[in-house]
């Protein structure tokens, strides 16, 4: 069956790095676009869009509130996406999750939540103020 496993997490000093990892397992990773979310704790949060790639990692984007500090990519070879995270900032913190999906076109990045198929458990980021 598909798995999504994310690892990385972990507190760090706001302005701090972290570099979040998703692998993958039971699909045909090259040919899912990726995207990483977030949510953070208490009631009323959504989870909120971080960053997305398309299949060959040639197309990116990122959300508005981590344009210029995060960074994804990918490694096809590796079945696994990446997630770079710079100048930390408390607002940040959150539960990070990576998810999979067949995209609609060809080398095309999803935003949206719901289109996502698979969904990996989650991994923690604290960042200290």
């Amino acid at each position: 069956q598909v798995q999504l496993v994310e690892s990385g997490g972990g507190l760090v000093q706001a302005g701090g790095s972290l570099r979040l990892s998703c692998a993958a397992s039971g699909l045909t990773f090259s040919i899912y676009a990726m995207g990483w979310f977030r949510q953070a704790p208490g009631i009323g949060k959504e989870r909120e869009f971080v960053a997305a790639i398309s299949a060959s990692g040639s197309n990116t984007y990122h959300g508005d509130s981590v344009k210029g500090r995060f960074t994804i990519s990918r490694d096809n070879a590796k079945n696994t996406v990446y997630l770079q995270m710079n100048s930390l900032k408390p607002e940040d913190a959150a539960v990070y999750y990576c998810a999979a999906r067949r995209p609609l076109y060809s080398d095309y990045v999803h935003i949206q939540s719901n289109g996502y198929q698979y969904w990996g458990q989650g991994t923690q980021v604290t960042v200290s103020s």
